[in-house]
Formats: structure tokens, C-alpha cells, sequence
């Protein structure tokens, strides 16, 4: 086999190696974005009193929406850059 051959192979190689990196880091932002919703909305809805519902209490979890929709979008831009 000549050195052409497994160079070829090795940039391949990279390339696979580089998509499975992107993949997991993409994975990773998807899952903190998630526990965004979690934490910020789910445990911010359970430790308020249904009565005492606050506008302030709203954009928190406005907030932590909107950093999970970010955190998920930089995912999607992530998954953007896999190469063929």
C-alpha cells in the first residue's frame, strides 16, 4: 500500500474522529439546555404558591427559557459544522 493510501486514510480517519467530538459536544449543550428547563422553570413553577404568583417570578423562567433555546440553537450550529 503506498503512503498516499494511508494518508488518505488518516485524514478520514480525523474527519470521523472530528464529527464524533462535534456530536458529543452537541449533546452535551442539548443536555445543560434541558436542565435549564428544569431548574429554572419546573423547579421555579413547584417553589412558587399558585396564589402568589409574581410577574417577577415570570421572567425568570422567561429567562432560563430563553438560555435554553440559545443553549439549543448553539447545539443545532455545532451539528452544522459536521463534515462529509
Amino acid at each position: 500500500m503506498s503512503d498516499a493510501g494511508l494518508d488518505d486514510r488518516e485524514d478520514r480517519r480525523r474527519v470521523l474522529v472530528g464529527n464524533e467530538r462535534r456530536k458529543l459536544l452537541a449533546a452535551g449543550l442539548d443536555r445543560v439546555s434541558t436542565a435549564f428547563i428544569v431548574v429554572g422553570v419546573l423547579g421555579q413553577a413547584l417553589s412558587l404558591n399558585p396564589s402568589s404568583a409574581s410577574v417577577a417570578a415570570a421572567i425568570v423562567m422567561a429567562g432560563w427559557i430563553s438560555g435554553a433555546i440559545i443553549l439549543h440553537l448553539i447545539a443545532q450550529r455545532v451539528l452544522g459544522g459536521l463534515k462529509v
